[in-house]
């Protein structure tokens, strides 16, 4: 009989789509597996040309086809509409499950060498609230004095924290030493274990925005002052100081944006092909149209 790549993937676990009902799940019996058609194969890259050798992984292969147009629209929503919020929190707690579900998205970001570097630490204590908004003060104070004329005007007249408004805030930590000293992706590019991180905050971002929980980050403070008052070790870096909480109104964009601080950059002035500064065509069509 001949050998094809559908016959090689007829063990190959299939993970229906998730519901309110009934969530995605990890893992599957055999008896319960499905069985890869020959055109989805082949939008998964699995197709015959795919399969000249055994794939030893086919197992935890599952189809990579575009998600439909209503779950498209979602994920954009969220990005487009995604806002940094610091003066609209509602003082109402945040249920501890939907806590977990954000946690669990920012724990499910890519990270360089799998390394998962991050750590969250949950600040709901007001007395550590007020230490922490204190080191704010001090820090803001110094930002403050840095600029001048009506720049330092507008600065001042900025909310720029909700550490004591939000019910909750979150201290995003990273321990670079987490996987040992050699890390892969990590031997050439030192900062990648931090770059991991953000991308574990924007994850959680992402996920509030979708659950109706504000995020302002806050990053206006000196580091060791908030490590000392979390008990953090020395050779862990904060890379954010999260606040959250429930709110009735986001603005429709970027509150910088509206109060005159800074406008968006065209975005065809920030890509270039093949090349540092130049130009690109990727957008002549977009142009014409």
């Amino acid at each position: 009989m001949t050998d094809t790549c559908v016959d090689r993937i007829d063990d190959a676990e299939r993970v229906p789509p998730a519901t309110d009902a009934a969530p995605a799940a990890s893992a599957q019996t055999d008896g319960d597996r499905g069985h890869l058609a020959e055109e989805e194969t082949v939008a998964a890259g699995l197709g015959p040309e795919a399969c000249a050798e055994p794939d030893p992984w086919r197992a935890h292969r599952v189809a990579a086809g575009p998600f439909d147009a209503a779950e498209r629209a979602a994920v954009y929503r969220a990005i487009e509409t995604r806002r940094d919020v610091r003066g609209q929190f509602e003082p109402a707690p945040i249920d501890d499950a939907v806590l977990r579900r954000l946690l669990a998205a920012a724990h499910a970001a890519p990270s360089v060498g799998f390394m998962q570097p991050w750590s969250f630490i949950r600040i709901t204590d007001p007395g550590v609230k007020d230490r922490v908004h204190a080191a704010f003060s001090a820090a803001n104070a110094e930002a403050e004095a840095m600029f001048s004329g009506a720049h330092q005007d507008r600065y001042r007249s900025l909310k720029l924290e909700g550490i004591r408004e939000a019910p909750v805030s979150l201290c995003v930590t990273c321990d670079p030493t987490r996987s040992g000293p050699v890390v892969l992706g990590r031997t050439h590019q030192s900062e990648m274990d931090l770059y991991s991180t953000v991308c574990a905050v924007q994850n959680l971002w992402l996920a509030a925005r979708a659950e109706g929980i504000g995020v302002g980050w806050v990053s206006i403070f000196r580091e060791a002052d908030v490590k000392a008052i979390l008990g953090i070790p020395d050779h862990v870096r904060i890379v954010a100081w999260l606040c959250l909480g429930h709110v009735k109104t986001l603005y429709d964009a970027p509150e910088l944006a509206i109060k005159g601080w800074r406008q968006r950059l065209p975005l065809e002035e920030l890509v270039s092909d093949n090349g540092w500064g130049g130009e690109t065509a990727l957008f002549v069509e977009q142009t014409r149209e």
